[in-house]
């Protein structure tokens, strides 16, 4: 649908028709098409709606890892979504320098693998972090060692086990980390000319800053591409809400622990009474042997009882709630 003309645009064009300025033959349809041009090499699998609900999925993610990994590493970890964008495999691979980090994950129950690549100085602060060092990476860069790659297996398989919650509200999947790639010409996950997703963090371990991509063939999410829009993502967090969530939410505050006592009465006596005070003294309160006591819920009088006895302990019977805010 063509833009509408306000009352006052149109009269402005009237009087350009009539006084010349606008020749009408200008404004006919050739039947002319307009013509786009089309790369066929880099086809637009992926939309900006797709990409920004990427963006979303690893907000998420990232929130985990900040939350997470400092009590692996025992040190603040900082990391936040920069970019999202939509590129050949080829202009990724070929991106990569050696020796390089990679992570290679089975996205179960979906078809192939995903990369996540950590840039190297990131990788070295958390094996420095790991092997109890402040967390400094090194100054000349080098191949990582069969004992370091086992070290970092350890947290790439904490990192992809983070993945399954951000992803549930577009599929559930099993993330499985496979194995870690240094060099770059062993990932050749797909072909070249295949499009992917490419998404782009900052990731701060300490004081040690680097980058972390997370590479998402098209071929792979193709199934559940449909999905990725903020339509879907936020109904299915409304129907998580009315059902596991408020669920969850109820399990956690059964499990609460919270004080509660019984008040059998108050009394006013002097410090000096205080003091001096014995084994079989008596203190007067301001209640009855026959009155009901007062209940408290942490400070909030909540039900009143009366005393008695179960088996060898004192207890008391609810006889009414009090139902105040």
């Amino acid at each position: 649908m063509g833009d509408v003309l306000s009352q006052e645009e149109i009269d402005r064009l009237l009087n350009a028709f009539n006084s010349g300025e606008l020749d009408a033959e200008e404004f006919k349809d050739t039947g002319e098409k307009q013509v786009k041009n089309y790369d066929f090499s880099r086809p637009s699998k992926f939309s900006k709606e797709h990409l920004r609900t990427l963006e979303i999925v690893f907000e998420h993610y990232c929130r985990l890892l900040s939350t997470h990994l400092p009590g692996y590493l025992r040190v603040s970890v900082q990391a936040e979504v920069i970019n999202s964008e939509a590129v050949i495999y080829s202009e990724f691979s070929n991106a990569l320098s050696n020796p390089v980090l990679l992570g290679m994950v089975d996205f179960e129950p979906l078809e192939g693998n995903i990369i996540l690549e950590v840039s190297d100085n990131v990788g070295y602060a958390i094996i420095d972090r790991m092997l109890g060092g402040a967390g400094i990476p090194l100054e000349k860069k080098r191949d990582f060692t069969e004992i370091e790659r086992v070290i970092l297996e350890r947290i790439f398989t904490i990192m992809t086990n983070l993945l399954k919650d951000p992803w549930g509200n577009v599929v559930d999947i099993s993330p499985r980390f496979t194995r870690i790639e240094t060099n770059s010409q062993f990932a050749q996950i797909i072909s070249p000319n295949e499009m992917i997703a490419l998404i782009t963090m900052n990731i701060k371990v300490a004081n040690v800053e680097g980058m972390m991509n997370v590479c998402i063939p098209y071929a792979c999410i193709e199934p559940v591409i449909e999905r990725l829009n903020t339509k879907y993502w936020y109904s299915t967090i409304r129907d998580k809400d009315e059902a596991s969530y408020k669920e969850f939410i109820e399990v956690s505050i059964s499990k609460a622990n919270i004080p509660i006592r019984a008040v059998l009465g108050k009394s006013v006596i002097s410090v000096n009474d205080y003091i001096h005070m014995q084994r079989g003294d008596i203190i007067k309160l301001d209640s009855k042997t026959d009155d009901e006591l007062k209940i408290y819920v942490g400070n909030i009088f909540k039900f009143t009882a009366l005393p008695g006895l179960a088996s060898d302990s004192y207890a008391v019977k609810i006889s009414s709630i009090i139902r105040e805010e």
